[in-house]
């Protein structure tokens, strides 16, 4: 463990992720409680904070772009017929409290707060195992509550006109190398053929490491996954993919995924033997 402010999450002994509760951030950049650094067994970093390309990608967390017109992702905001636009809508995610915190796994309450106003409430559980010498998995479940008395909704680009970007939801901001990585499903290969559609697990594979993410619940399952491997690495899932998804007041939106993080590149049926490993309780 370390301050107040972060924790050191562990396998084995061996420090494996750094969690920021309370990151100092420009308003802009939707300030929220992520991971980072998150490394393989072997140390190999596989995440980024504010790279050149999008300094509003924070690591590994859950990200936003439209809830009920607030910005809970950073950087511009896309506006149909428009574009993306600079706007003040940025919301922020504040660290409430730990209700758990041990080193292998934290739960956390959160307030997902815009304009001055609470509209969510968040509980955050996540946990990290190992599961072979040379990989390990972290599972990660949000449960978004409506505090509201009136219904929300959740939006996306895609969404709101822009086709293909229906990122919002779990989304991990990969290590950015030379080459792009490898992105590949059980029967799906190329982030072309990969990006928006439904698997039950998914594999970016780097030089030297590769991450497969693995929907753990049927809710999660149905949710596209959002993919980028050549313009910058990142996966995500999609919460709005073809429509807004409404929250009534009260209502709570569950989600849990189960990423291996592994040392080396991983073959198609060693990505699919893991992902069935780490999912099952």
């Amino acid at each position: 463990m370390t301050s107040s402010d972060s924790l050191v999450l562990r396998v084995a002994g061996r420090p494996v992720g750094r969690y920021v509760t309370r990151p100092e951030l420009p308003a802009r950049l939707a300030p929220r409680p992520h991971l980072h650094p998150v490394t393989t067994l072997a140390g190999t970093a596989v995440t980024e904070v504010s790279p050149a390309d999008h300094a509003h990608h924070l690591g590994v967390g859950v990200a936003v772009p439209d809830v009920e017109g607030h910005n809970f992702w950073g950087g511009r905001t896309f506006v149909r017929d428009r574009g993306p636009t600079e706007l003040d809508d940025h919301g922020i995610q504040r660290h409430t409290a730990f209700q758990l915190r041990d080193p292998d796994g934290f739960v956390e309450e959160l307030r997902w707060v815009a304009a001055g106003r609470e509209l969510l409430r968040e509980r955050r559980t996540v946990a990290v195992t190992g599961l072979t010498g040379t990989a390990w998995a972290l599972d990660f479940t949000f449960s978004l509550t409506n505090i509201t008395p009136d219904p929300l909704s959740i939006g996306s680009p895609a969404t709101n006109g822009r086709p293909g970007a229906a990122y919002g939801g779990f989304f991990w901001r990969a290590r950015k190398e030379a080459a792009a990585p490898e992105v590949f499903t059980a029967d799906r290969e190329g982030e072309r053929e990969v990006h928006g559609t439904r698997a039950d697990w998914l594999a970016l594979a780097g030089a030297a490491w590769t991450l497969v993410f693995a929907g753990a619940t049927e809710d999660t399952r149905r949710d596209p996954w959002f993919v980028r491997a050549a313009e910058y690495p990142g996966v995500g899932s999609s919460l709005a993919h073809g429509e807004r998804l409404a929250v009534a007041p009260g209502g709570t939106v569950v989600r849990r995924i189960v990423t291996v993080v592994a040392d080396g590149r991983l073959s198609r049926a060693e990505a699919a033997a893991l992902a069935g490993k780490a999912v099952t309780p």
